[in-house]
């Protein structure tokens, strides 16, 4: 790894917690807690000359209760707790327009239990998420067949999450480690895919 550095997404000086970043191309969707606005926030900012900047407002319904998400297309992938899913927190999705959300959906892989921190596969035919699976943090997989998500399949089993997948289509998650109920570890792990 290279040098790191702070990005900063602030204004004139203001109070923020930022985080849940999304960056595809030259542009970042990311959630903010910030001086001058009510709750949690969806953000918009841009990269030109190595610096983020030209932040913007994305308007979307407080009732959203803005989770993790990801972007394919014109699509967003996030997970809430908002009312209307189907127990715990499920993965919604919306079509964003400039910075404006339309066309909210329940997606059909929910259940009663948590579903959350979705990715999505460059084509756009597998949705990979954190589900439960024997009351622990698992990681799932499900295609996408005549434009409706399958019936998910189980792929990483206990205290596994937030999977995501590189150029070559290889699988990696998060790993967490537990002590008396109390996590003390996570660990970044990946799986190669088989050719």
């Amino acid at each position: 790894m290279g040098s790191t550095r702070t990005i900063i997404l602030q204004k004139e000086n203001k109070l923020a917690l930022n985080g849940a970043e999304f960056i595809y191309g030259d542009e970042m969707i990311f959630v903010s807690a910030r001086e001058g606005y009510e709750g949690l926030n969806w953000f918009r900012a841009y990269e030109k000359d190595a610096r983020w900047t030209g932040w913007q407002l994305i308007e979307f319904e407080p009732a959203y209760e803005v989770g993790e998400l990801h972007i394919h297309k014109n699509t967003i992938y996030f997970h809430s707790y908002m009312e209307g899913g189907e127990g715990d927190m499920d993965i919604w999705s919306a079509t964003i327009d400039g910075n404006k959300l339309s066309n909210l959906k329940n997606l059909s892989i929910n259940t009663e239990d948590l579903e959350g921190w979705p990715y999505i596969s460059p084509d756009g035919s597998e949705l990979w998420y954190t589900g439960l699976h024997m009351g622990t943090a698992a990681v799932f997989r499900s295609k996408k067949t005549n434009g409706d998500w399958e019936m998910p399949e189980l792929i990483v089993s206990q205290f596994a999450g937030e999977p995501t997948l590189d150029k070559e289509g290889n699988l990696y998650f998060t790993h967490h480690y537990f002590q008396d109920g109390v996590m003390i570890e996570a660990d970044i792990y990946v799986a190669y895919r088989k050719n």
